[in-house]
């Protein structure tokens, strides 16, 4: 059990500083660049690990289709318009925004995996909505074009990993994590690399020591090892009680802008966080209940 408990607190610690070290190398590295390179870097990883576990390396034609449709969903629609709105927002607001995605994941499930919307869901769609007007609302009043714009990326890259989620659970119930993941990373490094050299032509690039340690840390760390720790983590706890630490990623990610990049943490930021840390843990939570009543509900039919 120590271990697991190291597990999650390595997982939430290196998440939680993830978005310090993106808007450090987007300083020096165009966002499109750098999430392709931060993807590549990984997928290198995950498919040394598969061959290292001499796990099967190919996906198969029949596999194609559905690895695309991930790799647009997640390193392109997640990670690279999380990036590029990283260019206007704070690092600190930007990892709460994008931590909305049980927000999307619950309304999107309640249609396409039939899961319904109970009280705890409710509750939880509330929480959330009210933790973004509390974010967006100076934005709005004050109409910062750049920023808005930027928060409404960030709101768009969490509609897009929410999707991926759901989408995962339709179609890869039964493949290999590790490959998944493997080939949507390798996959979005293609799509984003084509995206940088048509968007971002004469990128004015700076190789300094910090942009190289973000974008490996980013790759190795952020990417390769969590995911890793992060799935050994499910198969050893309930994922409810897992997806509850998800919920401290955001608050570490204001914490550690504020620590070195010097952001500013608002009264807004700080109310709109509570309400929506308190959305997660809701939605977690109703995970936990709903398996508690389908076990009851067993056993009342079984006597």
């Amino acid at each position: 059990m120590i271990r697991v408990l190291l597990g999650i607190i390595s997982i939430i610690l290196i998440w939680g500083y993830t978005w310090v070290t993106m808007k450090i190398a987007i300083r020096d590295i165009p966002p499109f660049l750098f999430a392709s390179l931060r993807l590549l870097i990984g997928a290198i990883a995950l498919f040394i690990i598969l061959k290292v576990q001499r796990k099967r390396l190919s996906i198969g034609k029949e596999n194609l289709k559905p690895y695309l449709i991930m790799s647009l969903l997640m390193p392109l629609g997640y990670l690279g318009v999380t990036t590029y709105g990283m260019q206007f927002v704070d690092s600190g607001k930007s990892s709460v925004l994008v931590y909305t995605m049980p927000i999307f994941v619950t309304i999107i499930s309640h249609f396409k995996l039939n899961e319904k919307i109970n009280m705890y869901k409710m509750i939880g769609l509330i929480f959330g909505l009210i933790g973004l007007l509390f974010i967006l609302g100076i934005e709005l009043i004050n109409f910062d074009k750049k920023v808005v714009f930027g928060e409404l990326l960030l709101l768009i890259s969490a509609l897009c990993w929410a999707s991926a989620n759901v989408y995962s659970k339709l179609n890869f119930k039964n493949k290999d994590i590790i490959q998944m993941n493997a080939w949507q990373c390798f996959m979005g490094a293609i799509f984003l690399l084509i995206i940088s050299l048509i968007l971002e032509t004469n990128p004015s690039i700076q190789w300094s020591n910090e942009a190289i340690l973000s974008t490996l840390f980013n790759g190795l760390f952020s990417t390769a090892f969590t995911f890793v720790v992060w799935f050994w983590v499910l198969n050893k706890i309930d994922a409810s009680k897992a997806s509850m630490a998800l919920m401290f990623v955001p608050i570490l990610g204001l914490i550690f802008g504020w620590l070195q990049l010097g952001e500013k943490i608002t009264f807004n930021i700080i109310i709109g966080s509570f309400f929506i840390c308190a959305s997660i843990f809701m939605i977690a939570y109703r995970f936990k209940s709903a398996s508690k009543s389908t076990s009851i509900k067993k056993l009342r039919d079984v006597s």
